[in-house]
């Protein structure tokens, strides 16, 4: 029995979510598997990858095959590492201690990785909506500008109005006044 480590789908239409499970290879795609070693949720950014890395190696030592996202996955949590490292152990290349070492690096670079993406991330939308706040402000105080006008020839016609009936006499009257 050909067994692999593959994406099984589920959530709903347009928000997919997928399990990480160990399964037989002639086994449809979400359908029977033989054991669950982790989630990956790609609607977030970055990523959220929940991954049990000792069950993902110990099917790595028995043989099975990630697919290629399954493989990407598993690197990025630091499976395949340690599938390499466990490898080199059992040659007698390193110690049991020198790849918990290793590998403690290993995560704590990843580690520091993970969290400067998310803080440029943070930065990036911080920035965005400061320009889009600056922008709408910008249209608000043009918007005001624009009415402003509006108000001053309002106020100035109705000054010309109180002015027009504080002075009964028309042009016509005015002038023959004068005549007089």
């Amino acid at each position: 029995m050909s067994v692999k480590i593959r994406l099984q789908r589920h959530g709903k239409k347009g928000k997919p979510f997928y399990w990480i499970v160990a399964a037989d290879a002639r086994a449809k795609r979400d359908g029977k598997y033989l054991e669950k070693i982790g989630t990956y949720n790609p609607n977030l950014n970055p990523a959220i990858i929940d991954l049990d890395i000792d069950k993902a190696v110990e099917w790595l030592q028995n043989g099975a095959q990630p697919t290629d996202t399954a493989k990407n996955i598993l690197s990025y949590k630091g499976a395949m590492l340690k599938n390499h490292l466990v490898g080199g152990i059992r040659k007698g290349a390193l110690t049991q201690e020198q790849a918990d070492v290793k590998f403690a690096a290993w995560l704590e670079v990843k580690a520091t990785k993970v969290a400067d993406k998310e803080a440029g991330l943070s930065k990036a939308e911080s920035e965005a909506k400061a320009k889009a706040f600056a922008a709408e402000k910008a249209v608000n105080e043009a918007r005001i500008e624009a009415a402003k006008p509006v108000v001053e020839e309002v106020v100035a016609e109705v000054a010309v109005e109180e002015a027009a009936e504080a002075a009964p006499e028309t042009i016509d009257e005015a002038a023959a006044k004068a005549a007089e």
